[in-house]
């Protein structure tokens, strides 16, 4: 069998500069999506949430010849009334899936802001 995993963080750019900086501060229970095609054609659609350190996985184990082709990643909700506008370029993310079994895929984080930047930033 083959096993497959995507990891990623949510994270609130706080001033908005979308730059990680010491203002900012992971998102816990942000909802993200993550729809894959295996390599006979079938689609499947995950759900997974953030935990206390803003990180969501998801992972699946499945014959070898039914794995992940290609994978779609897009975040759905913050949950944070203070930090629920998606920033530039976090719509979603599309890459090929090639890893081998045991190995896992890195998505580069997505991106909350609040409506307003604190006076501070």
């Amino acid at each position: 069998s083959w096993t497959g995993e995507i990891h990623g963080r949510v994270v609130c750019d706080v001033c908005a500069d979308s730059s990680i900086g010491p203002e900012d501060h992971v998102l816990e229970g942000a909802e993200v999506a993550v729809l894959c095609i295996t390599k006979s054609g079938e689609v499947v659609n995950y759900q997974a949430f953030t935990n206390s350190k803003g990180i969501y996985t998801v992972a699946e184990t499945m014959p070898e010849s039914e794995r992940w082709d290609a994978c779609l990643a897009r975040p759905i909700s913050s949950f944070h009334d203070h930090c629920n506008h998606l920033g530039d370029g976090s719509t979603g993310i599309k890459f090929t899936y090639n890893h081998p079994s045991g190995h896992f895929h890195v998505i580069r984080p997505f991106v909350y802001r609040p409506s307003t930047a604190p006076t501070y930033c």
